[in-house]
Order: C-alpha cells, then structure tokens, then sequence
C-alpha cells in the first residue's frame, strides 16, 4: 500500500469517528448514563464504599459468582523435572499422568523415580 493511499484510509477512519463521536454526544440515552456514572460514584464516596463493597452487599453469599474472592481460585500446578541418570533423558511435568513418567515408574518403581526428581 503507498502511503497517499494509506493516508487516505486514515483520513476517512478519523472522519467516521469524529461523526460517530458527534453522534453519541448528542444521544440522551448517554448522557443519562454519565449522568446516572456521576451521582452514583458521589454517592459511593459520601458513604466511603467501592464498587466492589457494592456487588458484595447485594450478591447472595451462597451463590457462587465471577465477584467471587481471589481465595477460591485454584493454585497453579508446579513443573517437575525427572532425570533418569542411566539414560540422561528429562523429563518435565506438571501432574502424574505422563506416559513416559509411568513407563519409568512401572520398570524402575515409583520411590526410585520420585528420587530422581530435581
């Protein structure tokens, strides 16, 4: 593309923004929602509570939520790192269920290679 007629096309990207920017500044439906945006966040720091106050004051405690606590979320399993040191071969996991890791553990028994772990 030359740069005229990549010019161009941002010329014309602009100009359909600043219509659609036109457009919405004059539509009541937002500017009754900055309005409504405007009152409720004096309102919540008259009172000195957060959004999130908010959504924990009005949502059931035992439904279960996206709002739910950080606490709920599960912790990321860790990558493990086996060395068989017969044949120097690595193998790098996050759970048990490795097909190579299982072929090991039945020939060489699962203590020996769970010592291999680095």
């Amino acid at each position: 593309m030359s740069i005229i007629a990549e010019y161009k096309a941002l010329e014309a990207q602009i100009a359909e923004q600043q219509r659609r920017l036109e457009s919405l500044k004059n539509d009541d439906k937002l500017k009754r929602e900055i309005e409504f945006e405007g009152k409720l966040r004096s309102l919540l720091a008259e009172y000195g509570y957060s959004l999130r106050n908010i959504i924990m004051l009005l949502t059931p405690a035992d439904s279960k939520s996206s709002f739910s606590p950080a606490q709920d979320v599960r912790r990321k399993r860790t990558l493990k790192r086996y060395k068989n040191p017969n044949t120097g071969e690595v193998i790098e996991t996050k759970g048990g269920n490795h097909k190579a890791l299982k072929i090991w553990k039945a020939e060489y028994g699962s203590e020996k290679v769970e010592s291999w772990l680095q």
